[in-house]
């Protein structure tokens, strides 16, 4: 009997619901193999009262995790993609990113009408400066209520704070079993998803010669190919997870990878979009090129500004 592999995972509803996924997928196909969780806390879990993109920094929902890993007090480690920094600790990597949920955001609204048809001034929960810069520029007169929390903690705050809607992404509530209260799916032309929305990655140690293999069977050979576009793109603009920065990748006919990308101000008064196109092998420079495009456009200028303040 191999040792007890050991998931580090956060402690929320949706990470430990995504934890116990991988976790039954691996009892299954290694039925000798004992697995277990360990919940760990951190640094965008310890601060709950401050917008994350105010708190600054890289990796408040991995570094804890990492540093478990270093420790080697867990063999892995779950995590939603779009909390993953661009750039690993030496001797950590990802061996996996999973097949791809419903990767669009959605809205719950209170009276059950769709995002664009709510009052003038409607009162818009979201987490998330990307959701909040692109609903601004489509409805300037929305007032936009920052929300933290678990995602259950955000849908009560929709009766508890008197907000009209929130907005969340569709893969936590689609995993959860939410689905009945979604009001309405936010397609990518009205706003377009974070970088790796929707996939899980999963991260071990570069060394480790038992549990990379094991995750091996996770990796999603389209999906890793569409994030590495988005996250590509993402490295070249040094952006964070909390910086007014989309992306989404598909692959079409099994020979294009087609990606598009956003910069917004806050304000959501500028939106620089742009797409491109390339070889679903060379994920890396589809990102690349599309990140310059936009660079040449005015979006360095745009995150200057939003970094200064």
């Amino acid at each position: 009997m191999p040792e007890p592999l050991i998931i580090g995972t956060r402690a929320s509803t949706l990470a430990l619901c995504q934890a116990h996924m991988i976790k039954e997928e691996l009892e299954a196909a290694l039925p000798d193999l004992e697995v277990r969780l360990k919940k760990i806390k951190t640094t965008g879990d310890k601060i709950t009262d401050v917008p994350l993109a105010k708190v600054g920094g890289k990796g408040l929902f991995v570094k804890e995790i990492e540093e478990a890993l270093f420790r080697g007090e867990i063999g892995m480690a779950v995590h939603s993609m779009k909390d993953v920094p661009t750039a690993f600790p030496e001797g950590l990597h990802l061996a996996a990113i999973t097949r791809r949920e419903d990767p669009r955001d959605i809205v719950i609204s209170r009276n059950g009408k769709p995002l664009l048809d709510l009052k003038r001034g409607a009162r818009i929960g979201t987490s998330s400066l990307r959701r909040q810069s692109q609903i601004k520029h489509l409805r300037p007169d929305f007032e936009i209520i920052p929300l933290r929390g678990n995602l259950d903690t955000r849908i009560k705050k929709l009766a508890k704070e008197g907000l009209d809607a929130v907005v969340l992404a569709a893969a936590g509530i689609r995993r959860l079993g939410w689905e009945d209260r979604i009001t309405e799916y936010l397609e990518p032309d009205i706003c377009l998803p974070a970088i790796g929305q929707g996939a899980l990655g999963l991260e071990c140690r570069v060394s480790d010669g038992l549990v990379n293999p094991m995750l091996a069977r996770f990796n999603h050979p389209v999906t890793s190919r569409c994030v590495r576009a988005e996250r590509a793109l993402l490295k070249r603009l040094e952006g964070g997870c909390q910086v007014p920065i989309a992306a989404h990748a598909q692959i079409l006919d099994e020979e294009r990878l087609v990606l598009e990308g956003l910069v917004a101000s806050v304000d959501g008064a500028r939106v620089i979009r742009d797409g491109a196109a390339g070889d679903p092998e060379q994920p890396e420079q589809v990102g690349l090129e599309l990140a310059e495009r936009l660079l040449a456009q005015g979006a360095g200028e745009i995150l200057r500004e939003i970094y200064q303040s």
